[in-house]
């Protein structure tokens, strides 16, 4: 485990499972240790018949800044696509529980995908979204490219996931990657309080129900492996490398 992922389960929100980033020196970018840590969150909820609903939520002004840097040069300079986020992602895909997510402030990259995922989302109106990717040479993950143009069309997916255009709160809520858009103060109040009604919810009726919402996750699976296996060959790539050597120069 590590600190900069802290998981709790408070009494005041019964059935509610947090996982909260807690690196905020680092805008909570995201380490191989921080990935195991909420993969095993994530696996312990679904084998703990007392969680029935997990909450992800980051700090004030900040959700995520996407994957640390440090790891991706290591993996650019020979290493390949980092296992703990494929660990990770297989483990948020698989849920078998509500995953309600809160935002204030930065989403970026995998900061941002990691919604899709979710089956709420609750952002700031001060929130923005952007992922990044082939400004650093990359391309898109965590199953993105298919699934955000199902949710969002063609041409929004592609502003996100391609171009890099930022999306703001009311954007990105009119665009259908969240929810509910709220003042900064009130996004853990909320967050917190909608995953405690889902877990007082007939859990076996939500589970059927989420699963036929949801629909076959093989497919978003397949697609992540796909993506992970471009990812990997554009890390090893001289322009993947001069981008983050860029990066790290700024």
């Amino acid at each position: 485990m590590t600190d900069h992922i802290i998981v709790e389960q408070p009494s005041a929100y019964p059935g509610v499972q947090i996982i909260r980033f807690n690196r905020p020196e680092k805008k909570n970018a995201i380490t191989r240790a921080m990935y195991g840590a909420m993969t095993e969150a994530l696996n312990a909820a679904n084998a703990d018949p007392a969680i029935r609903a997990t909450a992800l939520l980051g700090t004030e002004g900040c959700f995520s800044a996407g994957n640390d840097m440090n790891d991706f040069l290591a993996a650019a300079m020979g290493g390949g696509f980092i296992q703990e986020i494929l660990d990770f992602l297989y483990a948020l895909v698989k849920a078998e529980k509500p995953v309600v997510s809160g935002v204030d402030g930065l989403a970026i990259g995998i900061g941002t995908t990691i919604h899709l995922h979710c089956d709420l989302t609750i952002a700031s109106s001060r929130s923005q979204f952007r992922t990044p990717f082939v400004d650093l040479a990359l391309v898109p993950e965590a199953g993105s490219s298919l699934v955000a143009p199902r949710l969002m069309g063609h041409q929004r997916a592609f502003a996100l996931l391609a171009a890099g255009e930022a999306f703001s709160a009311a954007e990105a809520k009119d665009a259908g990657l969240i929810w509910k858009v709220v003042e900064p103060g009130e996004v853990d109040v909320v967050t917190l309080a909608t995953a405690a009604r889902l877990a007082a919810k007939p859990p076996e009726a939500l589970r059927i129900a989420r699963d036929l919402i949801r629909g076959d996750r093989d497919e978003i699976i397949a697609r992540i492996d796909e993506e992970a296996r471009h990812f990997s060959a554009r890390l090893k790539s001289a322009e993947a490398r001069a981008a983050f050597e860029a990066f790290m120069r700024r």
